[in-house]
């Protein structure tokens, strides 16, 4: 197993944060919309910001993951 195999199974985990983030954003905001229904509209807006945002990141370990297998 070489070092590169290793690092890009790292790269991979960063799927397990975003994933771990968007669980805890959405519960948040399920709370925040029970409380105050008429802020439905501005949570939703700015879960779904936040959603993209920590999904990209993911993405982008994804990314790396295969550049370190297939050039690396």
């Amino acid at each position: 197993m070489t070092v590169g195999m290793i690092a890009a199974g790292l790269a991979v985990m960063t799927g397990i944060g975003a994933g771990i983030g968007i669980g805890i954003a959405t519960g948040k905001a399920s709370e925040a919309i029970a409380r105050q229904p008429e802020a439905a509209g501005k949570i939703n807006s700015t879960l779904l910001l936040g959603c993209a945002l920590a999904e990209g990141t993911a993405i982008f370990g994804f990314i790396t993951a295969l550049i370190m297998i297939f050039m690396g």
